[in-house]
């Protein structure tokens, strides 16, 4: 098969919750690197759902739901 092809990719789908007092994008981030520790292959992510804790009239804590694809080995 020449180098220009793409091989046909089977995906696995896991559901992470990710959180932060930072933001949106720190929550992705955290879901994302603390699963990175035992999930090879992670290729893309979607956020599926957007929470947040608020506290005396200020946003205290954001959480995400995400789904994020891996590739299947062997």
């Amino acid at each position: 098969m020449p180098a220009t092809e793409m091989k046909d990719h089977v995906y696995k789908i896991l559901e992470l919750v990710g959180s932060s007092e930072k933001s949106i994008e720190d929550a992705v981030q955290n879901a994302i690197t603390r699963a990175s520790k035992t999930i090879r292959e992670m290729k893309w992510f979607e956020v599926v759902q957007t929470r947040g804790h608020i506290e005396n009239g200020s946003v205290r804590h954001y959480q995400v739901t995400l789904r994020v694809g891996f590739t299947l080995e062997g």
